[in-house]
């Protein structure tokens, strides 16, 4: 478990964001957290950091942008 960021979604947000998160029913199955996803994209938000300096114990720039925010950013209002 790592330290939280002051940006990182407490229990209650993730309860209400996690249902409007998409099943992946095809491909291979997810193997990095969409909790962890998500916290690294508020990170980047909150700190205007660029894409390749987010902290090293949020998953790397191309899980998070490449797959993750692409796909949600259609799906839902960040």
């Amino acid at each position: 478990m790592r330290k939280p960021y002051p940006s990182d979604l407490t229990d209650e947000q993730w309860e209400i964001i996690q249902p409007l998160i998409p099943v992946n029913t095809v491909g291979r199955p997810r193997t990095v957290e969409m909790r962890e996803v998500l916290n690294a994209i508020f990170s980047l938000n909150r700190s205007g950091c660029q894409w390749d300096m987010l902290p090293h114990d949020l998953p790397p720039r191309s899980t998070v942008h490449d797959d993750s925010f692409q796909s949600l950013s259609g799906n839902v209002s960040l």
